[in-house]
């Protein structure tokens, strides 16, 4: 029996390349790609993969999001995060994501055929190099910290941040200055730029 798989990558020349490469796999079906995060959760909805191998960075929700709305809405679809991002800080909220399989890009497509395998099944499948360092620093944003840091280092200001996310501004404010302190940052351009190396934004 085949396992069917969805693919959510955002640059069409990479999607192209892996619905081809996995096409070659006897027991794998591709039976749909998305280009962006809210595309890919319709298609999960419709067409109920076994398995969604998506990237972490897409317009609209992004891998790590899909995979927690796919886990909250109790669908029974697997999920595999292929991505250039080799940070430990990513792959630990993937994992409280449940996520079943995460890689990188230069792994071989035979790895990644594996894997999709693996994670039908039930297993894990991680890439060896970023195993061992999944459970070293936490990460200490919660979740609404995370949201005011990353549209603050994309260069909003309060005032469009505020609007974006329905807060006030001094709510905005606090948010932001709770996550400078936790990072020991002096400003929000520096926290920003400290929790994106670290893979926590």
């Amino acid at each position: 029996m085949s396992i069917s798989v969805l693919l959510a990558e955002d640059q069409r020349m990479v999607l192209g390349a892996l619905g081809t490469l996995l096409g070659l796999e006897p027991d794998l079906d591709v039976v749909g790609t998305a280009v962006d995060g809210d595309d890919a959760l319709r298609l999960v909805g419709s067409l109920r993969p076994d398995v969604l191998v998506t990237d972490i960075e897409m317009p609209g929700r992004t891998g790590l999001d899909l995979a927690a709305e796919i886990r909250r809405r109790g669908l029974p679809t697997r999920v595999v995060i292929l991505t250039t991002f080799a940070r430990s800080g990513y792959l630990r909220r993937a994992l409280d994501a449940g996520v079943g399989g995460y890689l990188l890009k230069d792994a071989p497509s035979s790895t990644l055929a594996a894997a999709i395998r693996t994670v039908h099944g039930g297993g894990r499948a991680v890439d060896p190099a970023l195993a061992a360092d999944a459970w070293g620093e936490p990460d200490p944003l919660t979740e609404r910290e995370r949201q005011v840091l990353r549209l603050a280092g994309d260069g909003m200001g309060n005032a469009e941040i505020s609007a974006s996310l329905h807060l006030s501004e001094g709510t905005v404010r606090n948010y932001l200055s709770e996550a400078m302190r936790k990072l020991a940052a002096p400003n929000r351009t520096a926290a920003a730029r400290l929790a994106r190396e670290r893979g926590w934004l």
